[in-house]
């Protein structure tokens, strides 16, 4: 039996795994469904870019970034939480009315999918938006062709509330 995942906010200066972390997650099979940006796009970013990039979700930051470390320290997960003020406009241009979080950057190496690392990171970002941030509403996007992470979305208490091109926009709606 393997230890429990620490999930935890990343420091700013954690760059070197951020980006390590996250090219991972651009290689990965979905990742053409599942990011706005590719590999080959970031892989030539300089040092500053993922400095700058990793403070932004650090604590003090206006973005939180969770990881899961695995045993010895690898990180195994990672989500990110961008928060919206009333007003603010999205990648689509769509206005946000409430105070709102969304979820973005959402990634577990496969040899760590299906277990807790996934529940924890979404604990973990889900609890902080509504406690620390104070927002009114949790929302994601899933592509339409990425079911594995659809149904893991509907566990971990998320629903559907719109089409978005060729996603689904899902709003957490816990039950209990």
């Amino acid at each position: 039996m393997t230890a429990d995942p620490v999930i935890r906010q990343v420091r700013p200066d954690e760059w070197p795994e951020a980006k390590a972390l996250r090219l991972t997650a651009l290689r990965d099979p979905l990742a053409r469904l599942a990011f706005g940006e590719t590999y080959e796009g970031v892989r030539t970013q300089s040092e500053q870019f993922w400095k700058d990039r990793t403070a932004k979700g650090a604590e003090g930051g206006p973005h939180r970034q969770f990881i899961a470390e695995g045993p010895a320290g690898a990180w195994v997960g990672t989500v990110t939480v961008r928060v919206k003020d009333p007003g603010s406009a999205d990648a689509t241009g769509s206005r946000s009315e409430p105070r709102q979080a969304h979820l973005v950057a959402v990634f577990v190496r496969p040899e760590h999918r299906g277990g807790d690392v996934a529940r924890g990171l979404f604990r973990a970002a889900v609890d902080w938006a509504r406690a620390e941030a104070g927002v009114e509403r949790v929302r994601l996007r899933v592509h339409r062709e990425n079911g594995r992470a659809e149904a893991f979305y509907r566990k971990a208490g998320f629903v559907r509330v719109a089409v978005v091109g060729d996603e689904y926009e899902m709003e957490y709606r816990p039950t209990s």
